[in-house]
């Protein structure tokens, strides 16, 4: 979901590309196990450890195949891929974002997996997430996660403030919030200024960043603006908390929510077991999760994310082989239930959705929003609209520039990531 660019991430990529094995012909030739590098890019804390486990197991069932595991920071890994592969030294195996997945594959870095190993139980995976990891009719992805944003909320503030169920609108949150500071105290709501956030306010005016099928840019259209408009507008007025705009936004909504200092945000599932840990939710049955607010449109819904495990184009035929080995067990049903067992986060594969699984009301729930979520298109520059959308959506919550200069200004940084699509 997220792009980060530093000289330093670029130093590191190179120190990372001399320990990929990706496209090396030593270990294929030699008589002992072919050892092939994944770069996952989970958690450290949360997510990793699980992943790390599931790694041993595949070893141990797969003798002939060794696996050497690096945890790469979410936020650097694309940068460190893409320098990488450019040098032919990068990983067998990613943890791709599913947004990075037709940007690689139009370069060349990613393998088709269609009739691989890889993909041997394509039937049992969500049809719409094969979709997503597609590009020009190909599928470069086997997809291991899946996600969506939903609106989360406190279930005991909301019964406090007399609410008994979701709100379906903005205006029905922005009337809740104020029930609930009324009645508790605390604020009803805290929105996020960063632009994946965002991202569902343009779904409920039936709009989005770009028209990618007529090549337009429409961030700046009047659709948009009504949508950035009615997002702006949820960070001032009783019980809705005003605009953070600092570095660590992001932590300090979280944090909130966990300990019961607002009573709902828009998150992912990504921070269910996070969730948990707070004091306002140590009884899970506390969490309550529904689809993202409709907008004016009457439309709601937010982005599909996740991830997908793709192998590297670069790598030698022996490597590539033990590579699609280990996508197929890592995405297969009983590695997924394992994963979201651990981890809290929501299988790609209807099968793996067990009744053991679906005990988490963290899983269940979200399970529950992801008919509402909305596929990106094919377009490879796609992730990186958002950056212009970070840079400015601060500016204008925080009230530096106006939400039309803002718009504008976003709309001439787009222009030159998608340079044939008009305005």
């Amino acid at each position: 979901m997220r792009r980060g660019i530093a000289a330093s991430a670029l130093v590191a990529s190179l120190a990372l590309a001399a320990t990929a094995c990706g496209g090396s012909d030593s270990d294929s030739k030699s008589d002992g196990p072919v050892t092939i590098t994944w770069w996952d890019t989970s958690n450290a804390t949360n997510e990793a450890p699980t992943y790390q486990a599931l790694v041993k197991q595949f070893e141990a069932a797969n003798k002939d195949i060794k696996v050497k595991y690096v945890n790469v920071p979410f936020d650097q890994a694309q940068n460190k891929f893409d320098t990488a592969a450019g040098s032919k030294g990068a990983p067998d195996v990613l943890r791709s974002e599913v947004g990075w997945t037709p940007a690689f594959a139009k370069k060349g870095f990613f393998l088709p997996l269609d009739g691989t190993d890889a993909l041997a139980d394509q039937a049992k995976f969500e049809p719409n997430l094969i979709k997503q990891a597609q590009y020009e009719g190909k599928t470069y992805g086997a997809p291991l996660v899946t996600d969506t944003l939903a609106l989360v909320y406190n279930k005991a503030l909301f019964k406090k403030a007399g609410i008994t169920e979701a709100p379906k609108t903005w205006d029905e949150l922005k009337s809740d919030a104020a029930k609930v500071k009324a009645k508790t105290g605390v604020d009803g709501y805290w929105g996020s200024t960063q632009g994946y956030y965002a991202q569902s306010f343009l779904y409920g005016e039936g709009t989005d960043t770009v028209d990618a099928v007529a090549k337009k840019i429409t961030v700046n259209a009047a659709a948009a603006k009504k949508a950035y408009g009615t997002w702006l507008s949820t960070f001032s007025g009783k019980g809705l908390h005003k605009a953070d705009v600092t570095a660590d936004a992001y932590a300090h909504i979280q944090d909130a929510f966990v300990n019961g200092k607002v009573a709902a945000i828009i998150q992912g599932p990504w921070e269910i077991t996070n969730f948990y840990k707070g004091s306002a939710f140590g009884d899970k049955s506390n969490l309550g999760i529904a689809t993202v607010p409709a907008g004016s449109s009457g439309k709601a819904g937010a982005p599909t994310g996740g991830h997908n495990l793709s192998v590297y184009a670069g790598s030698d035929k022996a490597h590539q082989a033990a590579a699609l080995k280990f996508v197929q067990f890592m995405t297969s049903a009983k590695s997924q239930e394992t994963v979201a067992l651990k981890n809290s986060t929501l299988p790609t594969r209807s099968d793996a959705y067990t009744a053991q699984v679906k005990a988490d009301p963290g899983i269940a729930g979200y399970q529950g929003v992801l008919s509402a979520a909305q596929p990106r298109p094919a377009l490879p520059e796609y992730s990186s609209l958002w950056g212009p959308l970070d840079t400015e959506l601060p500016k204008i919550a925080g009230g530096k520039e106006s939400l039309d200069k803002g718009l504008s200004n976003a709309e001439l940084a787009i222009t030159k990531l998608v340079p044939d699509f008009s305005k």
